[in-house]
């Protein structure tokens, strides 16, 4: 029986000095590494055209790792692709309850159409920005080549949300007409924001071959 109580106290102190072992970070360091992010967030949201919109998307991310433009930029378009796939499903729902309206349907169903074509386009820059992550920082024609198709595939996701807002009019909408607009708007703007903040990641390579490219 004394030698059980013996094992069972050397166990009980092992684990004890494990767990006191063990780095615990305190809450204030916590609060102050997202502090620093929430920072970083904002300052660069600063030059977005929806500097608002940005921060509110992008300040989920503030307990998250962000090591520079890379991160920032990759969660900016993961946060574009969640709102167009959300608005699509929305559209989608609505165009079948509108069939038959020969006045709003033919609206909404190119809407359909060019929201599902910036959901087809932000995966594939997604897909791509993750093809450019595996690469390193190696700067040669075939980094600018990715960086140049994940410009091409967002411009043209901002492109087709911007067409479907624009084919809505100004006024006299009902509220059903006006909800998908301010929905299409949000992929729109969340959209040119991703689009910022990929090239403010992209510039430095583009500075950087342009450098080497100026050597003797």
């Amino acid at each position: 029986m004394a030698q059980l109580n013996l094992i069972l106290l050397a166990i009980f102190l092992s684990l004890m000095v494990s767990i006191l072992a063990t780095p615990v970070e305190s809450s204030s360091l916590t609060k102050h590494k997202n502090s620093q992010t929430m920072t970083y967030i904002e300052s660069s949201c600063n030059g977005t055209l929806y500097p608002n919109l940005c921060i509110r998307c992008l300040a989920k991310y503030a307990k998250s790792t962000i090591n520079g433009p890379q991160h920032l930029a990759q969660y900016a378009l993961s946060v574009s692709l969640s709102r167009a796939v959300h608005t699509r499903g929305y559209l989608l729902k609505v165009a079948k309850e509108l069939k038959g309206n020969k006045r709003e349907y033919p609206i909404v169903k190119d809407c359909v159409n060019q929201i599902t074509d910036s959901v087809d386009q932000l995966s594939q820059a997604m897909k791509e920005l993750r093809r450019l992550n595996q690469r390193g920082s190696t700067i040669d024609d075939d980094m600018l080549w990715h960086i140049s198709n994940v410009e091409t595939w967002v411009s043209t996701a901002l492109t087709d949300a911007s067409a479907c807002v624009y084919s809505f009019p100004g006024h006299r909408m009902s509220k059903r007409m006006a909800a998908i607009k301010v929905k299409a708007m949000n992929v729109a703007e969340v959209t040119s924001n991703s689009l910022f903040l990929f090239h403010k990641y992209a510039s430095r390579y583009r500075k950087a071959e342009a450098i080497t490219t100026k050597k003797p």
